[in-house]
């Protein structure tokens, strides 16, 4: 199993303990079917867990009747889940002789994967293993009692995964399930799942022409058609509206930036694997064939920086410290905010791109705060009401708070430790402020910083990571940024990155599948659509003068004059979720009216005229949800 640190392992639920087990119960089953299984890491995850595993048989959903058969007999039998602490030579010789992730000794089949996962674990920490019935596999634990415990399963898909996470090592096949306490709690997990399935974002995108992501430009490549645009400006507007309140500057940064910049900050090498390889200028790259440079050694140097070159740009902050880094700066111009909404680009493993949730390439509502320390606390402050603002305003109250903190014993994090204390401690205040329960998370901070995320709830239950605030020691000293302060001396900055939607793309996704499609009218493509009782010259008059009025105060309406049947002018609006339907007859002109009908909620009646607008042009200067 895949091993993890004592506190996360104290730190493990009791639904995770059960998930975990499962993953056991599924690998026995696996191991009965077919003896030759490898196995490597079998965690649980957020909906359950999965085993990695290396098969010649290719597990396909029809195996998965077989193999879920044979863990309700494991369930049945009721084993223990026994923990055996044993010497590494001891653990090694079994790995070598094919007995851990196996029923028995497998002679000329040792455990290989299992061997790599010895490796993995530092010298002087306990190795265990736990056994059910004759299954043994190499595992921190902890698990339940008894595999009886197993009882309510489902396998739900089968991906494939590289040993590690390593496209270098062998791929694997990853079997993915779910476990729950009850049955009841697990059937109700699949009708949520088939509540997402309707509301998937690919989908909704595809049939409300929102967005497409089309391969002749490339995967994870998001192309705004008009209706997404608009939901993407309106958000815009709305959140440029709070950070002029709150006396933001915005600025506009270039796509692609030098090779050095990005050394300079630290994204460049250590996180090279998640970047779009290097650009190399023409007479560089001329010179470099003309040397008969291969792609080894010209990997090589650039890594070393012997050659420079240019990124597409992973991050908005290098470019921004180099906005302040422009001319000497006084304590006078502190805070100094800068946002832009900046597009950025990394590169994501084409099997782990999804619609507009997992890009490669996203603009974030970016900004980058440069303090004073005796500032930090206010700003923070001031971040985390922005984000409060923006959940709020689109009905996203169901949330939780994490506090994203360093792993000391990582070497992932650069900076001066005395440093990483001030931020964290900074964080906690402020997490301390929102007046709601947060959590710690050892581990999950950005390499330069802490930072406070706020991971949000869907109507449908699923948590989404969306706005977060960091707090930053690091960039400022890397760069070497400097205010002059009050004593007439120069003092170092330090450096807030906020983005309350995280990227555009994401959070757009989100909200397609959280409403299901049906925007608030603030929000939504097409507000309004006008719709006629037929196509009388005065009712249509009377139809166009309600459309023009609407539209010269820049809402969004449509109006639809033709002859056809009402009933299908409203079911054509109800398909393309129009938000708001004015139905209008000749009953309705002559008594100044017009008939409302919400989608989804059906006929409200008829209301007068100037009435109707009223009420529409405040919910929309209003946004509400």
């Amino acid at each position: 199993m895949e091993r993890k640190t004592l506190d996360q392992r104290a730190q493990m639920t009791d639904l995770e303990r059960l998930r975990h087990s499962a993953a056991h119960v599924m690998a026995t089953a696996i191991a009965k079917l077919w003896p030759d299984a490898q196995f490597a890491a079998g965690p649980p995850v957020d909906d359950g867990f999965y085993y990695d595993v290396e098969l010649q048989h290719r597990i396909s959903p029809e195996d998965f009747p077989a193999i879920e058969a044979e863990m309700k007999k494991i369930s049945k039998e009721n084993q223990v889940f026994e923990k055996i602490e044993v010497a590494r030579e001891q653990a090694l010789k079994d790995a070598e002789s094919g007995r851990l992730g196996a029923l028995s000794e497998r002679p000329g089949n040792p455990s290989k994967f299992k061997i790599g996962n010895l490796a993995d674990i530092p010298e002087g920490e306990k190795i265990t293993y736990f056994k059910n019935g004759d299954f043994i596999d190499l595992c921190a634990g902890p698990h339940v009692m008894r595999t009886g415990n197993v009882s309510a399963f489902k396998l739900t898909h089968v991906a494939s995964a590289y040993y590690k996470g390593d496209e270098k090592n062998p791929q694997l096949q990853r079997i993915y399930g779910t476990a729950f306490k009850n049955k009841t709690e697990l059937e109700a997990y699949f009708t949520m799942v088939e509540e997402a399935k309707k509301r998937d974002h690919r989908k909704l995108g595809r049939s409300l022409e929102l967005f497409a992501i089309d391969e002749a430009v490339g995967q994870g490549l998001v192309l705004w058609m008009p209706k997404g645009a608009i939901i993407r400006q309106a958000l815009q507007d709305f959140i440029s509206d709070e950070l002029r309140k709150q006396g933001y500057q915005q600025v506009f940064t270039p796509h692609i930036g030098r090779l050095g910049l990005y050394r300079t900050s630290g994204h460049f090498p250590y996180y090279r694997e998640s970047q779009f390889p290097p650009i190399i200028e023409h007479e560089q790259l001329s010179k470099l064939a003309t040397e008969g440079c291969s792609c080894a050694e010209l990997a090589n140097r650039l890594e070393k920086g012997d050659i420079d070159g240019y990124l597409l740009k992973p991050m908005n902050c290098p470019m921004h410290i180099r906005i302040y880094a422009q001319r000497p700066r006084s304590y006078r111009e502190l805070p100094l905010r800068l946002a832009e909404f900046g597009t950025v680009y990394r590169w994501e493993q084409s099997g782990e791109l999804g619609g507009m949730t997992r890009v490669r390439g996203m603009t974030q509502d970016d900004a980058h705060l440069f303090v004073t320390e005796d500032q930090l606390g206010q700003e923070l402050q001031g971040c985390l009401s922005l984000v409060k603002i923006v959940l709020t305003t689109l009905g996203m109250t169901d949330y939780r708070v994490r506090v994203s903190l360093r792993d000391p014993n990582s070497s992932k994090y650069v900076g001066d430790p005395a440093n990483w204390d001030k931020a964290e401690n900074a964080l906690r205040e402020a997490a301390k402020s929102l007046g709601a329960p947060f959590t710690e998370a050892p581990g999950e901070a950005a390499f330069y910083g802490p930072k406070i995320d706020f991971l949000v709830k869907d109507v449908v239950g699923r948590e989404w990571q969306l706005g977060t605030v960091q707090l930053d020691y690091n960039l400022p000293e890397r760069f070497d940024l400097a205010y002059i302060g009050p004593d007439n001396r120069p003092h170092r900055p330090v450096m807030v990155h906020r983005a309350p939607f995280g990227s555009m793309e994401r959070f757009v996704g989100v909200l397609i599948e959280h409403f299901a499609g049906n925007f608030p009218l603030w929000l939504a493509p097409e507000q309004v659509r006008v719709l006629t009782l037929g196509e009388d010259a005065a009712l249509v008059d009377y139809a166009k003068a309600i459309v023009n009025e609407l539209r010269g105060n820049m809402v969004r309406v449509e109006g639809n004059y033709s002859n056809d049947n009402i009933k299908g002018k409203i079911a054509d609006a109800e398909e393309a979720k129009v938000h708001t339907m004015l139905v209008i007859g000749g009953r309705d002109m002559e008594a100044g009216a017009v008939s409302v009908r919400l989608h989804g909620k059906g006929n409200l009646g008829a209301k007068p005229k100037g009435e109707v607008i009223a009420e529409i042009l405040q919910s929309i200067k209003e946004r509400r949800a």
